[in-house]
């Protein structure tokens, strides 16, 4: 498993058991082996959702653990494969049968990768128009999908309680609103003392997935 990743799977789970009280344990090193296997994408995808399957009370990360499958796939895997494997018919078929897994946290962490190697820090608003383009005519659907965030951008000048009350007014048609609070959250704060952890927390309305995926970002932010 690349090594930022699995920072970010232990700080995510380490945040929901210190929340729920559940031990994570066993489920940690079933992820592990899922992710250091060296099995075909679409194998470790069977393994991933068998683990989760095994654990009903992670059942709400599991889409979002995929997406962590998918940059390690882009990370570590493909690298062992041809070059331009992204182009053959068989990825091709793979993107046909996960077209409806993941979230769009996949575009968070691909863009902390960028901002790794580009060495600047995660902003919100780089997020949205230089990375989505949400503001080019040929990135509508990015426009769409993001429209909240890009909507509540001056919350970035205010403080967690706003981001939490602008959060519960979302509506339920929100493609983003599961994921609105704790990305916000990171975006502004990416490098959190643990009092502010604590008050992105004590600010959440499901402390168990919000924690774990701002707990998450953070740890992937600090790279290896």
């Amino acid at each position: 498993m690349e090594k930022q990743i699995e920072k970010a799977v232990s700080a995510a789970l380490a945040q929901f058991e210190s929340i729920s009280g559940k031990s994570v344990a066993e489920f940690q090193d079933k992820i592990s082996a899922v992710f250091d296997s060296e099995k075909g994408f679409m194998e470790k995808v069977a393994d991933l959702d068998a683990a989760f399957d095994d654990e009903p009370s992670l059942e709400n990360l599991r889409e979002v653990f995929f997406d962590l499958l998918m940059v390690n796939f882009f990370s570590e895997d493909v690298h062992k494969l041809e070059e331009d494997y992204l182009d053959t018919p068989e990825w091709e078929d793979i993107e046909n049968q996960t077209i409806d897994r993941g979230t769009e946290l996949l575009n968070v962490l691909l863009y902390i990768q960028e901002c790794e190697d580009e060495d600047i820090q995660p902003e919100l608003e780089d997020f949205l128009k230089e990375f989505l383009l949400v503001d080019e005519d040929e990135f509508q659907d990015e426009h769409r999908i993001y429209e909240d965030m890009i909507a509540n951008q001056v919350l970035m000048e205010s403080n967690v309680e706003e981001i939490s009350k602008v959060a519960a007014g979302l509506s339920d048609e929100s493609e983003i609103k599961d994921l609105f609070y704790p990305v916000m959250c990171f975006f502004l704060q990416t490098t959190p003392e643990e009092d502010e952890i604590q008050e992105v927390i004590n600010y959440s309305e499901d402390p168990e997935f919000d924690a774990a995926i701002y707990s998450m970002l953070v740890a992937f932010n600090e790279g290896e």
